[in-house]
């Protein structure tokens, strides 16, 4: 991903963190002229939640995903009338958060489960919008697909080396010494090329492949969720469970019961 691009969320929406509207209407009534365009991003859902996270505004990615015919479909619904009934609550526990918070989600690693499809790997952004008073009035959020690797990029072999390096051993503790050892970068140029070529830093990275050793293991075998961590590099039982339930929002448990 190439800053300024049009698949860098930031360039693509650079106003919204700062964007305060006298009122959620008057923002959705902004978004109209440009909603086809919107509609046209396949691979980026795009939607904006009222104060009571119900879905404001949504791009027709969001909608055909979620098994909608139209977009309008969604309008006045929250995620927990969206979403398959084992993870929509979740999504709607954590935009409520969000909008008591006014805390901003950025750069996100998440794998998102949408109604009759394999899970897809994103970057989630999420903000509060307020109005000119400071007043909380919605959320705004984008969540992009994971790209494939960018191949033509001068750093790509090497930290292609880094990349295998961290699907083979990541049972383990992989620290960041050992793959700027491979890549031949200091820290600040191993994460600078990995955002670049797989968006992601080494830590995503490294927690990804985990979660997703992790999730193949509790849809294809019966092993304890215990074994499963200590094969995914995790100390414990716990440890898993909450790295699993921060990139899926579910708990092990739950991912495993709602794939079967």
């Amino acid at each position: 991903m190439i800053p300024g691009s049009p698949s860098d969320p930031s360039a693509m929406y650079p106003s919204l963190s700062t964007f305060k509207p006298c009122d959620l209407p008057t923002l959705l009534n902004s978004l109209q002229p440009i909603a086809p365009l919107l509609d046209t991003l396949a691979d980026v859902v795009f939607f904006i939640k009222d104060r009571e996270a119900r879905y404001a505004f949504v791009n027709q990615t969001l909608a055909r995903r979620c098994g909608f015919k139209h977009r309008e479909d969604l309008l006045g619904l929250t995620a927990d009338r969206v979403f398959p009934e084992r993870f929509g609550p979740l999504y709607t526990e954590q935009d409520r958060r969000l909008l008591s918070s006014g805390r901003e989600l950025s750069d996100q690693l998440e794998l998102h489960l949408y109604y009759g499809n394999q899970p897809i790997w994103c970057l989630t952004h999420k903000l509060a919008l307020q109005d000119e008073q400071g007043h909380i009035v919605g959320l705004a959020g984008i969540s992009r697909d994971l790209q494939s690797p960018q191949s033509n990029h001068p750093a790509f072999q090497k930290l292609a080396a880094v990349d295998a390096h961290i699907r083979s051993h990541f049972a383990r503790a992989i620290s960041l010494a050992e793959l700027t050892a491979i890549a031949g970068y200091s820290v600040a140029q191993l994460e600078r090329h990995c955002k670049r070529v797989f968006q992601l830093t080494p830590r995503q990275m490294i927690h990804k492949a985990r979660l997703e050793e992790g999730s193949r293991l509790l849809l294809h075998t019966d092993l304890p969720i215990t074994e499963i961590a200590l094969r995914c590099g995790y100390t414990d039982h716990s440890a898993f469970s909450r790295q699993f339930r921060a990139l899926t929002s579910l708990s092990p448990s739950q991912f495993r019961d709602n794939q079967h």
